[in-house]
C-alpha cells in the first residue's frame, strides 16, 4: 500500500466517521474509494463494515447527553435490530450483490423524501405522540428490524434510513432520535464485525488504517451534530441522501 493510498483511507475514514455521525451515509464515501483502490465489491463491502464499526461506537460516545432518559428504549430494542443484522448478513453471505446494489439508490431517495416530507407525513400517519404505546411499539421494532437487515447486507446509508423511520415513530427531538440511530449503528456495527471476521472476505491492512479514522471522525461529528438546530440537522440528512441516491444512479 502506498503513502497516497494510506493518506486516501485516513481523510476517507475521517469523513466517514463525521458524517456517519451527523447524517448517516458515511459508507458511501468509504465503500467507492475502497472500490476505486482495487478492491473487489464484496470485499469493499465487507471491510468497509468492519472499518466504520468502531466509528459509530465513538459517535454514540459523543451523543451520551442525548441518551439521558432512553435506556429502557433501548434495551427494548437490542434484540430486534441483533436479529435484524443477522439476517442481513446471511443474505450477503450467501447471495449475489448486484440486486441489492440496485435497489440501495432508491431506497435512499425514499428516506430523503421521508425526512423533506415529515411533517406532511406525520399528519397523514398520526404524530407520534397520538399513538397508543402499543402501537408505537410494534412500529419501532419493525423500523428497526428493516434497517437491522438493511445494515447487515449493505450498512451505507443506514443511519439515513433509521432516522427517517424513528422520526416518524418517536415523539423526540431529532437530536436526541440522531443520538438513537448512532447506539443502533453501534450495535449493527458490532454484530457485523463478529460476523465477517469469521466468514467474510476481510481486508484487514485497510481495516486497520480505516478504523482508527472512523473513530476520531465519529466522536467529533457526534459533537457537532449535537449542537446543529433541528431544522439544519433534518435538511442536511435530506440533501446529503438525495446527492449520493443520484450519484449512485448514475454510475
Amino acid at each position: 500500500m502506498t503513502t497516497w493510498e494510506v493518506l486516501a483511507l485516513v481523510g476517507g475514514g475521517l469523513t466517514a466517521g463525521a458524517v456517519n455521525a451527523i447524517a448517516g451515509g458515511g459508507s458511501l464515501i468509504v465503500f467507492p474509494l475502497l472500490v476505486g483502490l482495487g478492491l473487489p465489491g464484496v470485499v469493499a463491502n465487507v471491510s468497509n463494515a468492519l472499518a466504520v464499526a468502531p466509528g459509530y461506537a465513538a459517535s454514540a460516545a459523543g451523543s451520551r447527553p442525548d441518551l439521558v432518559g432512553q435506556g429502557r428504549r433501548i434495551l427494548t430494542i437490542l434484540p430486534t435490530i441483533v436479529a435484524g443484522t443477522l439476517c442481513g448478513s446471511a443474505i450477503l453471505l450467501v447471495t449475489p450483490q448486484e440486486v441489492f446494489d440496485l435497489v440501495v439508490p432508491f431506497l435512499l431517495l425514499a428516506a430523503a423524501l421521508m425526512m423533506a416530507l415529515q411533517t406532511r407525513l406525520r399528519v397523514l400517519a398520526g404524530h407520534p405522540r397520538d399513538n397508543s404505546p402499543r402501537r408505537q411499539t410494534g412500529l419501532l421494532q419493525l423500523a428497526v428490524f428493516g434497517c437491522g437487515v438493511y445494515g447487515g447486507y449493505f450498512n451505507a446509508a443506514m443511519g439515513v434510513l433509521l432516522i427517517a423511520f424513528l422520526s416518524l415513530v418517536l415523539d423526540e427531538p431529532l437530536r436526541r432520535i440522531s443520538a438513537l440511530k448512532n447506539v443502533f449503528s453501534a450495535v449493527v456495527g458490532t454484530t457485523t464485525v463478529l460476523i465477517y471476521s469469521v466468514f467474510g472476505p476481510v481486508d484487514w491492512v485497510v481495516v486497520a488504517v480505516l478504523a482508527p479514522a472512523t473513530i476520531v471522525g465519529g466522536y467529533l461529528g457526534a459533537r457537532v451534530a449535537r449542537r446543529l438546530p433541528g431544522d439544519v440537522l433534518r435538511w442536511t440528512i435530506v440533501v446529503f441522501a438525495t446527492v449520493v441516491a443520484l450519484v449512485m444512479l448514475v454510475t
